[in-house]
């Protein structure tokens, strides 16, 4: 048999093993029919990617991987509570590979050795006018429970969130941020200390909604 085979394979396996929770299997399902939609185009964007990385616990409760920035000098998203990612490198050959890529070197978790990736949610732009111009792609993603987190010094925090936290709508409400001397009234998600908005809170939403429909399909 040859090596492509054996690591289609092995591929298959993981994927089996790790999307056995019902939700996992319905988000799997849902973006295989019916993948992410695409960010109008106005020539040359400058492109990102996310992880939207998932695990199951031994308790069977599912956990989604949140991080903190580190405050940095110049970084339009200093402080921000979001998701694993980055810019697009030139080196990379697709955005998936773009979030992995992003994921590992922020938070240790090797998606492409450990985990498996399930599919695109809708790509999104900031609406925020201080913040660059950008289209972000989010992959949803699992992992094991057994994975470690080891930030790095872009991160100043990086926490698990169970999915009954995100969907419970005392959490979701709207809020004033200030950011770069400005204020706005927007929908955030208030886990605790952090404050989740912008383009991470639009994720999760459109994330949750995703979920919600799957399971009426």
């Amino acid at each position: 048999m040859a090596g492509g085979e054996h690591g289609s394979g092995r591929v298959g396996e993981r994927e089996g093993s790790l999307v056995e929770h019902p939700t996992l299997r319905r988000i799997a399902r849902s973006l295989k029919e019916r993948p992410g939609a695409l960010a109008p185009d106005d020539g040359s964007p400058r492109r990102a990617a996310v992880a939207v990385v998932f695990r199951q616990t031994d308790d069977d409760v599912l956990e989604l991987l949140l991080i903190k920035r580190s405050e940095r000098e110049g970084d339009p998203w200093s402080g921000h509570v979001a998701l694993p990612g980055g810019r697009h490198d030139p080196e990379d050959a697709t955005l998936q590979d773009t979030a992995v890529r992003e994921t590992l070197e922020e938070t240790g978790i090797d998606i492409a050795r450990d985990g498996h990736v399930l599919g695109t949610l809708d790509e999104l732009r900031p609406r925020t006018p201080v913040l660059p111009p950008i289209i972000v792609t989010p992959f949803v993603a699992v992992v094991p429970a057994t994975v470690s987190i080891e930030p790095s010094d872009e991160v100043a925090d990086a926490f698990w969130v169970p999915l009954a936290t995100l969907a419970d709508p005392t959490i979701a409400i709207e809020s004033d941020i200030k950011n770069r001397d400005a204020t706005w009234r927007v929908p955030t998600y208030q886990l605790g200390a952090h404050v989740v908005w912008g383009m991470t809170e639009r994720i999760l939403r459109n994330l949750l909604s995703l979920i919600v429909d799957s399971s009426t399909a």
